[in-house]
């Protein structure tokens, strides 16, 4: 882990700030500084502790309300889970368009599944610039899948997923004649909900987008994602049961909200209170509005919360295709995902780093050819810098990546079987082809290998501790189970589990600053009388620079306790789980640790390879004009490792073009690339002599010619030699040249 330089005392490095500072200045002003500071000071201190009694009030009211979705759009119900057969506290919301955005009956939908990982739902909505408010002036149907506070009697991840099915089915019979299954986006835990309902229900779904999801639990780089080694030292999963038989068989999120704010000291308890009382005039309203989602804490129950635990956060058995149904009989195998996935990571996530949201995929593949057998196509986005709230609140983030993603999608469903990384760069005034593009970016795919997404990582070897962290859970749990969980259960009801949820330190916070304590009331007068007399200090007072430079020290010093915290952490989980004592102990051999999920077998590879050269021997010589335009297009394209979406738009701006009845729909397009990728990968020389087979008729031959040199140019307004020579051995082929001049 890097180390920091030494940091000297508070106290001697604010008498070093400030003799540097106040050098600068004439003793003759120091005391007008000094006043206007005290001044500012003070009416912000009035101004800070108001904001907190606001804040305090809105917890009350959004929890008197039910605490609703922190959505900015309005919506109605479609669906509520809670009067479902096997009830689940979730529901299915319309999002209403906006007037000036009317919504495209012919777009497919989407829909978005919200986190519950302690917090309430309407992260995905809570800005204009969001996944929602991006897709709504798309003019794309949006629905967003939500969950009340409390969670119904006996509910289990089984019975919500369920319900999502429902909701999912719900909109397919809302929506059958747009061109393509319904896009859902899984943000944090409801990406592992998302990937688990489409391995299940695959017929259900079109692109499905992971946002900061975590799926690979184990994975990560030593010294930078201490996150992971929580199970272990607290012994594995029994905490997670303890907390819910003292909650009276519920688990309280708020747990969940301690360890998210745990992870950054230094903003949690002082920089985001800092940024507010700093930036008091300005900062008010963007504050209140995160904190009510921030502070909306909702109720898992312990089935829930067990599962959660057991199967993801400590038994990683989701990227090993291990997650049975509680009878059995139903593995989530994700092999089953038909879908186009695109997961999109942050290296500035501390929540789920990038190789937590990628690392499945080499867990399920060995190569890139596997992927394609498959026929699975897999997209990942990496941004530089931002962190995981980032990921769903970040206006910048809705306005680039999101609405990137987002106008592209049918050309991710119709992407060739593989893996890619999606890049978006600003466009620039003499590209060509412009008008193809929103006018502000360009997004392209290219084409990536197993070994890039492993290089991303620090190796898989440091994996193998997490295994003996398994085992022990799984001893542990049993034990917690057979001999504690009874006394426990057999103290708790009802009241003291509501009194132990009230008198947790991020509820009672709240409770303590609001209009409940009479304290807080005068704060609303005197607040406003100091908003009418307000004199803010001029930015280049000393004391001011002073104070900003103060602020710096204290979060260096958090930031120091937490690099601390964070190695000696990890130190400790290695000395303990790495023991090779340990994992003889609970009966791990050295080779018998899990490395990814388990692989077929070779001979089931090679039957599936036999199996899909069979199937693609007969679209050899067999096919029509559509068949032909993509062949060729592909051929074109065979030395590029980049696929662009200028000319995917210009393919869909030649179909409008063409008659009604000739138009083909967005699913043939996807099969046709598809078959004519995997034939071209099979023999590339024969499919393509064969192409004259596939167009009889010389008229569609000129016109196929002629649709393949104007996508062909989309990108770069001409062919480059090799796609020059590639074209030219075309139009051998089928006996036919046409003027490249008369096309321009």
């Amino acid at each position: 882990m890097e180390k920091k330089a030494y940091t000297p005392p508070l106290s001697a490095a604010a008498s070093k700030m400030a003799k540097n500072l106040f050098q600068q200045w004439p003793t003759s002003e120091i005391a007008g500084q000094a006043f206007s500071y005290l001044v500012d000071s003070w009416q912000r201190n009035l101004l800070y502790w108001d904001v907190m009694r606001r804040r305090g009030n809105i917890f009350l009211e959004h929890e008197k309300a039910g605490q609703p979705p922190v959505l900015v759009f309005k919506y109605e119900m479609v669906m509520d889970g809670r009067t479902l057969e096997q009830p689940a506290n979730y529901a299915l919301l319309r999002i209403i368009p906006l007037p000036e955005y009317p919504t495209d009956p012919a777009k497919r939908p989407l829909v978005v599944i919200e986190p519950r990982g302690g917090h309430g739902p309407g992260i995905g909505g809570s800005k204009m610039a969001s996944e929602i408010g991006i897709a709504l002036r798309s003019g794309h149907p949006c629905y967003m899948v939500m969950f009340f506070m409390k969670p119904c009697q006996g509910q289990t991840i089984e019975s919500v997923a369920r319900a999502e099915a429902m909701f999912l089915e719900k909109v397919n019979q809302l929506h059958p004649h747009t061109d393509g299954k319904p896009f859902v986006i899984g943000n944090c835990q409801g990406g592992w909900a998302l990937m688990i309902l489409a391995a299940v229900a695959p017929e259900l779904f079109g692109p499905i987008v992971l946002a900061g999801s975590p799926v690979s639990y184990w994975a990560g780089v030593e010294g930078k994602n201490p996150m992971r080694y929580s199970g272990g030292l607290l012994g594995g999963s029994w905490l997670s049961s303890f907390a819910s038989d003292i909650g009276s068989g519920i688990f309280d999120g708020g747990y969940l909200v301690e360890n998210f704010e745990n992870l950054n000291p230094a903003n949690s308890f002082w920089g985001k209170y800092y940024n507010l009382y700093s930036k008091i005039d300005t900062e008010t309203e963007r504050f209140l509005d995160f904190e009510r989602w921030w502070g909306g804490y909702f109720l898992l129950t312990k089935q829930e919360m067990e599962w959660i635990v057991q199967n993801l956060f400590v038994g990683n058995k989701l990227s090993s295709n291990q997650v049975t149904s509680a009878d059995g009989k139903t593995t989530v195998n994700l092999y089953n995902l038909r879908s186009p996935i695109v997961v999109f990571a942050s290296f500035g996530d501390n929540i789920t780093p990038p190789q937590q949201a990628l690392n499945w995929i080499p867990d399920l593949y060995k190569s890139v050819d596997e992927i394609r057998a498959h026929e699975q196509t897999i997209i990942y986005c990496l941004h530089k810098e931002i962190g995981h709230l980032g990921i769903f609140v970040s206006a910048k983030v809705a306005d680039r990546e999101h609405r990137e993603l987002i106008s592209v999608i049918d050309l991710i469903d119709a992407l060739p079987p593989g893996l890619y990384e999606a890049k978006i760069e600003d466009t620039k005034p003499d590209m060509p082809h412009l008008e193809l593009t929103d006018g502000r970016y360009l997004i392209k795919f290219e084409m990536r290998s197993i070994e890039d997404i492993l290089a991303l990582g620090d190796g898989r070897a440091h994996e193998r501790a997490f295994e003996v962290v398994k085992r022990v859970s799984e001893i542990n749990q049993g034990l917690y189970d057979t001999f504690l969980s009874p006394w426990v259960r057999a103290m708790s009801n009802e009241v003291t589990a509501y009194w132990w949820r009230m008198l947790r330190p991020v509820r009672l916070q709240r409770y303590m600053f609001s209009d409940m304590n009479p304290a807080m009331w005068p704060f609303k007068a005197i607040a406003e009388m100091v908003r009418d007399q307000r004199k803010p200090v001029s930015s280049d007072n000393p004391f001011l620079k002073l104070e900003g430079q103060v602020s710096e020290k204290i979060t260096d010093s958090l930031d120091t306790y937490r690099d601390i915290r964070d190695e000696w952490c990890e130190r400790i989980f290695k000395s303990i789980y790495g023991s090779p004592w340990l994992a003889s102990m609970v009966g791990l051999s050295s080779d018998s640790a899990q490395r990814g999920g388990p692989k077929y077998a070779d001979w089931i590879r090679n039957e599936m390879a036999r199996l899909k050269k069979l199937e693609n021997e007969s679209f050899i010589e067999k096919g029509e004009l559509l068949d032909a335009v993509v062949r060729m297009l592909l051929y074109q394209e065979r030395d590029i490792q980049v696929v662009d979406e200028r000319p995917f738009r210009m393919a869909q701006q030649i179909i409008r073009e063409a008659p009604e009845d000739k138009r083909p729909s967005l699913a043939e397009l996807k099969q046709a690339f598809k078959r004519q990728w995997f034939v071209l990968l099979m023999d590339e020389e024969r499919a393509i002599n064969a192409l004259p087979k596939l167009l009889p008729d010389p008229e569609q031959r000129t016109l196929a010619l002629e649709f393949v040199y104007r996508i062909a140019t989309a990108t770069s307004g001409k062919l480059e030699a090799s796609k020059l020579a590639r074209f030219r051995k075309i139009e051998e082929i089928l006996g036919i040249s046409i003027s490249i001049k008369c096309l321009h």
